[in-house]
């Protein structure tokens, strides 16, 4: 009997744990409705939690409540299943963000992973997961990244050094200034999009060719970006559009090949299979040259619909590719 009761009590903690995390504050007579227990008992198991290390704050009202508050120490924390995978599972893919905390996720993810049930376990460890892509590309310093999220949240205008391309490292130029507005990660690769107060435009800089100095600049109002998503507006500016995610050319062409050769390499383009085999392909770049150089690795005959553009970007793509071939 007294083994049941304290594994009904144990259980029980786990429950209050559980939704003590899940939102701010907590009424005590709601706590104890979702418990199915008096406001008595509430009380008797959040002290229970407080012996364990819990930072379980009383919050005064007409109802009373409670609150878990952030301690100095980290006391244990509860996940139920499908949070403990998830966690892995980010803790795996963290090698492809670029935020240089490889070996501290690494470290994490041991650590998890020996305190997962068997089961859950041999979930976590099925998954596979390698990083592909990147080479040698840079990672992002994490002091760098929390010190520009920070310059963010505060919206304190920020002063850096930047490492421009082709620009040798001792070159000696006055720190830039920026109002941040988002930090992003775009195929493992941060970015910092703000607002040039001197150029009164919006800029975006690659966080791992930033050095920010301290300290920062005076407070801004915020702006939102063209369109209102960062997300649409750094694509769009990846493929210079200056206003709408979309490409600024943009053709239209019949290929001499099945539609089921040409969709694993259309990118964000339109296919359409049509009936002779051959396949309508309407696609963009950000210029009429790209368009028709990438148009030509499909390796086939291709019709020009639309526009006269690609047409001529086409015939002046034949006259180079003629001359380098010596036939010219």
């Amino acid at each position: 009997m007294p083994l049941a009761s304290s594994t009904t009590t144990s259980s029980r903690l786990l429950s209050l744990l559980s939704l003590l995390q899940a939102r701010r504050d907590w009424p005590g007579g709601l706590l104890a409705q979702r418990l199915g227990v008096s406001d008595r008992t509430v009380r008797r198991d959040v002290d229970r939690l407080r012996e364990l290390g819990y930072p379980v704050q009383a919050v005064k009202g007409p109802d009373g409540g409670y609150r878990l508050e952030a301690g100095h120490n980290v006391p244990p924390l509860l996940f139920d299943e499908d949070q403990a995978v998830a966690l892995a599972v980010a803790l795996r893919i963290a090698v492809g963000t670029g935020a240089g905390i490889e070996e501290a996720a690494a470290r994490a993810l041991a650590t998890v992973r020996q305190v997962l049930p068997t089961r859950l376990r041999q979930r976590v460890d099925a998954l596979e997961i390698s990083a592909a892509g990147r080479g040698a590309e840079p990672q992002v310093d994490t002091g760098v990244l929390l010190t520009l999220s920070a310059a963010v949240r505060a919206g304190e205008e920020l002063r850096f050094d930047y490492r421009s391309p082709g620009r040798p490292e001792d070159t000696e130029r006055p720190p830039r200034r920026v109002q941040p507005h988002h930090l992003v990660v775009r195929t493992g690769r941060w970015y910092l999009v703000g607002w040039d107060p001197e150029r009164a435009d919006w800029r975006i800089y690659r966080a791992d060719r930033m050095t920010p100095r301290v300290p920062n600049g005076p407070r801004f109002p915020p702006r939102e970006v063209p369109g209102g998503d960062v997300a649409v507006f750094l694509s769009a500016q990846f493929k210079g559009s200056e206003a709408a995610d979309a490409w600024p050319c943009r053709g239209e062409v019949i290929l001499d090949l099945p539609a089921a050769q040409v969709v694993p390499f259309a990118g964000d383009g339109v296919v359409e299979e049509l009936a002779t085999g051959r396949t309508r392909l309407t696609t963009g770049s950000w210029s009429w040259a790209a368009l028709a150089a990438a148009l030509a690795r499909f390796d086939t005959e291709i019709e020009v619909i639309a526009p006269p553009e690609l047409r001529a970007a086409f015939a002046e793509l034949s006259r180079r590719a003629s001359r380098a071939a010596g036939i010219e």
